[in-house]
């Protein structure tokens, strides 16, 4: 039996993982500086169900999505590394009742008018083809870091290398849309 047409594949092209552009509304700077991250994976929980032979397994209910991981260059100002660092702090532990009052004022404000406090960021990873043209957009809702990595000084090289940090952030949800691209 012959396959119809519209199951067969019609681009043959590969995604090439430097094609990407990452907007974080929060913290613009560490976007910018983006030269890594991912889209994360998923896991659905699997129930058992008892036969008297085995348990056999059956779709769960309840999705978990990893994390948002994201590796960018630091600039020579510290900049971006201070905007994740003063977001951590911000909704962290902080050493007064000043500094979560003064984070809270800052950033973008929440267009559907929450009465929740201010700790979140959307964020958008748009994500381009072969011809640097946007094809899809992961939007992220309700992000937040949890964590930013070291800065790691080291003298010893004989090259210049750049330095990067990694932050991990966790959110809400993420979808995945088509863009309409000419």
């Amino acid at each position: 039996m012959a396959q119809p047409l519209s199951s067969q594949i019609t681009d043959r092209n590969f995604l090439q993982a430097t094609g990407f552009n990452f907007i974080l509304n929060r913290a613009p700077k560490v976007g910018f500086y983006g030269n890594a991250m991912n889209v994360p994976g998923m896991t659905m929980g699997v129930a058992s169900q008892p036969s008297y032979l085995k348990y056999i397994p059956r779709p769960g209910e309840i999705l978990e999505f990893n994390d948002l991981r994201i590796r960018f260059f630091i600039d020579q100002g510290l900049e971006n590394y201070m905007e994740i660092q003063h977001w951590l702090r911000g909704i962290g532990f902080p050493e007064s009742l000043e500094q979560i009052y003064d984070f809270q004022k800052e950033g973008p404000v929440r267009k559907d008018n929450r009465s929740e406090i201010n700790l979140y960021s959307d964020g958008t990873l748009t994500i381009l083809n072969g011809l640097n043209r946007p094809t899809f957009a992961v939007k992220f809702k309700d992000l937040f870091p949890t964590s930013l990595s070291d800065i790691n000084f080291d003298s010893t090289g004989s090259d210049v290398d750049y330095l990067t940090a990694d932050v991990t952030f966790k959110y809400s949800i993420y979808n995945i849309t088509d863009i309409e691209c000419c």
